[in-house]
């Protein structure tokens, strides 16, 4: 008898030769890898796209703050304008009550110019509390004002002007203390992070009170 040849049934469609329908259907299939690969893609680029628009609002932020500052405090002092200015006046007389003198006392100072007014120079180099700078005195005009210029070196580069202005108050003397300059852009952005108005101020207050003390002893 001849074979009978059996009938072929696909039950879900037509087998692929060599490999049958499952192999059909895993070709079919995309490859988990690549599509893991791909999110992962994918997930970096949105992090990068965010990451790129924060810094460009940032900087953005920053340069829209103040392109000037100015820092002041005022406080009477119980002595005559001439004795407050002898103080000012004079950057080795400073020692005894300037609020920066005590945070680094084995700092290195310098004097160069004429001992006081117009001229005078002096120079500091310590820790990172006080860093390093120089001031030098550009006007002078006893018992009403006194006018400096003010750079720093270290912890950063600026330069500022600082004033001293004084005018009889009562049986004291009124005296105002600014500091002013140009906000750059590192200025601009700690401005962000810190109140340097507060602390610079503070300073300012501390000095006050020390040169209270100063022109009060006998």
């Amino acid at each position: 008898m001849p074979p009978r040849h059996r009938k072929q049934t696909h039950s879900d469609g037509a087998r692929w030769p060599g490999g049958g329908l499952r192999s059909a259907e895993k070709c079919a299939e995309p490859s988990a890898h690549g599509s893991t690969e791909n999110t992962l893609h994918s997930h970096a680029e949105k992090i990068l796209i965010s990451l790129l628009a924060l810094i460009v609002v940032l900087v953005i932020i920053v340069a829209v703050q103040p392109s000037e500052f100015r820092i002041t405090r005022k406080a009477v002092i119980p002595a005559p304008p001439a004795a407050v200015f002898e103080q000012i006046n004079d950057f080795q007389k400073w020692n005894a009550w300037s609020p920066w003198a005590k945070l680094d006392p084995n700092a290195k100072n310098t004097f160069e110019g004429p001992t006081a007014g117009v001229g005078a120079k002096f120079l500091w180099s310590g820790n990172n509390e006080v860093g390093e700078g120089s001031m030098t005195i550009t006007a002078s005009k006893p018992g009403e004002k006194v006018v400096m210029d003010l750079v720093f070196i270290k912890p950063f580069a600026a330069s500022s002007v600082t004033e001293f202005t004084m005018k009889p108050e009562g049986a004291g003397t009124e005296v105002t203390w600014s500091m002013s300059g140009k906000n750059n852009f590192i200025g601009k952005a700690a401005g962000l992070f810190m109140n340097c108005d507060k602390m610079v101020g503070t300073k300012f207050e501390e000095g006050f009170a020390n040169l209270k003390r100063v022109v009060a002893r006998p």
